[in-house]
């Protein structure tokens, strides 16, 4: 995980709840910052990024570089995101990938073209197109993403998303179907419920996966609850795992997460269908007089060896970000179990920035989102 680009993501619902952090006009400022991140089996990895404004555009560049044999650092990939205020309605953005060929030269591999409208009473429309190189050296086209939100009401609204991938007959045909639906109570809690759908083969659309989730505030305290249902053997939906998060500010620039995961798959035992804990990571953020933030996060899973006698400790890592007059400096540092049961560093990053914001650790819950199939 990346220091400078490790900000932890929220499901859709916690984006409409604005819960991730506002970014200040300082945090959109032109800046630069560089990360080297170590692990234990891996070689050393180095990402420099940018971030450059210019009028109504923004260009955010992200170079990865490996440590080659001789020890000098080699460019691995870059990421070039282009983003455009075409006019007050309409936010255009490009993003391409570049890799490396055996000698070193440069190839497009991916293009990523989204065009946003903001419409009249609250409604958008996002337009995503993805092209990959194929084989022949040439980009293809194989991704359509249509997304449509609509307000249904003052406190509600609705987003259908349908996804377009590669037919055998050529082209592009719907693949996957999302419907969602969220809305506002009177008490502040926000609740979605997140339908996918898949085709079966016949000209029919079934459902694949049911999410529901809520998000509760009390003063600086948030619960978030999210389950997921699946189709069992005969078609009929149950649910397979639910997620909890709970949010709490202990104190001046002092904060507290914990996670539980519960699932009906439990790591080395033959689950009875019924919902089990099978992981809590938990954190602890603080914030000192200078602005130095220290986060410790520990995440407890199932002994697969052992599953009946509880969560154990498996991961550990600090993250410290100190600011300076001059942007910022931060380290994370992972330990993990081995075989033998004892906690070893399998991973250090380190990353500095002329601006603090871009390698600010923002924390949230651990990334409980579903991803939807690309």
């Amino acid at each position: 995980m990346l220091l400078a680009i490790g900000a932890y993501f929220y499901s859709s619902l916690a984006l409409w709840a604005q819960a991730s952090d506002s970014q200040t006009d300082e945090a959109n400022k032109s800046w630069t910052a560089t990360t080297d991140s170590h692990s234990e089996n891996a070689d050393l990895i180095r990402i420099i990024e940018s971030h450059t404004q210019s009028g109504n555009s923004t260009l955010d560049v992200q170079l990865v570089q490996r440590r080659g044999s001789d020890g000098h650092f080699e460019p691995y990939q870059d990421i070039e995101k282009e983003t455009v205020q075409v006019d007050a309605a309409t936010v255009r953005t490009t993003t391409r990938t570049f890799g490396r060929d055996a000698d070193g030269v440069r190839t497009l591999v991916e293009v990523v073209d989204e065009e946003k409208h903001a419409l009249a009473e609250g409604d958008s429309n996002v337009v995503r197109v993805t092209s990959d190189l194929d084989a022949n050296g040439n980009l293809q086209l194989v991704q359509r993403r249509i997304e449509e939100t609509k307000k249904t009401s003052p406190n509600a609204e609705e987003t259908k998303t349908t996804v377009m991938l590669p037919s055998v007959n050529g082209g592009l045909v719907p693949g996957v179907k999302v419907q969602e639906r969220r809305k506002r109570s009177p008490d502040g809690t926000i609740e979605s419920h997140k339908t996918t759908l898949l085709p079966d083969g016949a000209g029919n659309w079934q459902v694949g996966e049911m999410q529901r989730a809520s998000i509760r505030q009390e003063g600086e305290n948030r619960r978030t609850e999210e389950r997921v249902s699946l189709p069992d053997s005969e078609g009929k939906l149950a649910e397979v795992s639910r997620t909890v998060s709970k949010e709490a500010a202990i104190a001046s620039g002092e904060k507290r997460n914990t996670v539980e995961t519960y699932s009906i798959n439990v790591p080395g035992a033959t689950g009875d269908g019924g919902l089990q804990l099978v992981e809590r990571a938990t954190s602890a953020q603080q914030t000192g007089s200078t602005g130095q933030q220290v986060t410790e996060q520990q995440v407890e899973q199932v002994n697969p060896g052992d599953p009946g006698s509880g969560l154990r400790v498996t991961t550990v890592s600090i993250d410290t970000v100190r600011p300076g007059a001059s942007g910022g400096q931060a380290t994370r540092t992972i330990q993990a179990r081995d075989a033998n049961g004892n906690f070893g560093v399998i991973s250090v990053d380190t990353a500095k920035s002329d601006n603090v914001h871009a390698i600010q650790i923002h924390i949230a819950p651990f990334d409980t989102a579903k991803k939807e199939p690309q």
